[in-house]
């Protein structure tokens, strides 16, 4: 018998007050086991028994990376250290890596969401899925290949690069999803047509997280391979990891697992919360985490809450797609961009490709200029594009309220990569 793992509200009310008992037992399981969240509580005068509705959550305090990596090696840890099974981690770019535990109870919370995903992009026991994501102490490919195995399909787990044997597997073992970030699935699509391997393979459906991707990404993506379907799944490390969320076959907007974790989406400056449509960022409080229950924690990630409920008719809330992180917002005479805002503005131009970079330069005269340089679209002669390049102009102008200089290069020019992409080299400050 095959096992579902979406759960049944009937409304929003009965949701609600999930979360409200998920909210009063992550306020007392945080309090009594962990000593930094009782200081942290101490320090703004709350009892765990002072929880009585969803609005008081506004009272709890925040929670960010940093707390993560000043506690390290076992940050905000809740349990005796003899429950945690498994630790994940950061990549650690900067400094300490953040470190969080699980208990088994977490574990399979996660893997039963991220089979949620699965069953959210029509997947069944019958698919063979190849993860061609990275695998160690960071989330993505345990994540990916669990979750998959917890809903009873055959994993294939390969993880990133290694073009040759993506492609051997493609054609030998007939998988028929694929899971990797943008960046590897635009690479892939090209060379699956490069080796003319195309009608050899039997992919329907590509899942793509990490990484944002933009609509002309997506668009030549599914072009190139004949795709049925693309997905974006959205996690992070400090909340399990991905499948956290999935946007449905409708694609309105990410489908965010409202019974695990709370969403706010607050102005990044006053932490206060943002209008209904309007950018800001997601502070996430879980329901049900055990080793390390998250209160109010800052991800830095930037995007809307969506209040149209799907056409699909879930109930679940939705978020619009991640636009970027606030500590990675341009700010350009004077001017906040945010990296999602070039991709909707290149998506809007069909003569120009998916790949682009931003250049950002101080020259002699003391003044800040950027140069958005993209790829032509595929079959479009950059030698021909003034009037393309004008429009380009005009639309970051209305859209972003910044100038820009385009610089439209061939197709293929600018270089692919088989994890996150590189689109911003900034050298106002060298």
């Amino acid at each position: 018998m095959t096992k579902h793992f979406m759960p049944v509200f009937t409304d929003m009310e009965q949701l609600q007050a999930h979360q409200l008992a998920g909210l009063k037992w992550t306020t007392a399981h945080a309090w009594e086991g962990s000593a930094f969240y009782r200081k942290q509580f101490e320090g703004v005068g709350l009892l765990p028994g002072d929880i009585k509705s969803l609005e008081d959550l506004q009272g709890l305090p925040f929670t960010t990376g940093n707390d993560l990596k000043e506690g390290y090696p076992l940050p905000l840890l809740s349990v005796p250290q003899g429950d945690v099974v498994r630790i994940h981690a950061s990549s650690g770019t900067t400094g300490k890596r953040k470190v969080l535990a699980y208990t088994q109870k977490d574990l399979d919370v996660w893997f039963d969401m991220f089979a949620r995903c699965y069953e959210m992009a029509g997947l069944t026991r019958e698919d063979r899925v190849q993860i061609a994501v990275g695998y160690g102490v960071w989330t993505a490919g345990m994540g990916f290949q669990l979750g998959c195995e917890r809903m009873g399909a055959m994993a294939i787990p390969v993880g990133p690069g290694n073009i040759d044997i993506q492609c051997q597997f493609l054609v030998d073992l007939q998988p028929t999803v694929f899971c990797c970030t943008a960046s590897m699935a635009l690479l892939m699509a090209e060379e699956i047509n490069r080796q003319g391997i195309r009608d050899k393979i039997n992919l329907k459906k590509i899942i793509l997280g990490s990484e944002r991707c933009s609509c002309a990404m997506r668009a030549k993506i599914k072009d190139l391979i004949g795709l049925e379907d693309m997905f974006d799944i959205t996690g992070m490390t400090e909340l399990y990891g991905p499948g956290t969320g999935l946007d449905c076959s409708r694609h309105e907007g990410i489908h965010y697992w409202a019974d695990k974790y709370i969403l706010e989406i607050l102005n990044p400056d006053t932490l206060l919360p943002v209008e209904n449509g309007e950018i800001g960022e997601m502070v996430i409080t879980t329901l049900c985490k055990e080793a390390t229950p998250l209160i109010r924690y800052r991800t830095r990630d930037l995007t809307r809450k969506i209040t149209t409920p799907c056409s699909c008719g879930n109930i679940f809330p939705m978020h619009d797609k991640i636009l970027g992180r606030s500590d990675d917002m341009i700010i350009l005479k004077g001017v906040n961009i945010y990296p999602g805002q070039v991709d909707e503005v290149l998506s809007a131009i069909p003569e120009v490709g998916s790949e682009y970079q931003l250049h950002l330069e101080r020259k002699e005269d003391g003044k800040e200029y950027m140069t958005i340089r993209v790829e032509a679209a595929q079959g479009v002669d950059p030698g021909h594009t003034q009037e393309v390049q004008a429009r380009l102009r005009k639309l970051v102008h209305s859209k972003i309220m910044v100038s820009c200089t385009p610089d439209i290069c061939a197709y293929g020019d600018l270089p692919r990569y088989p994890g996150k992409a590189q689109r911003i080299f900034d050298t106002r400050d060298e």
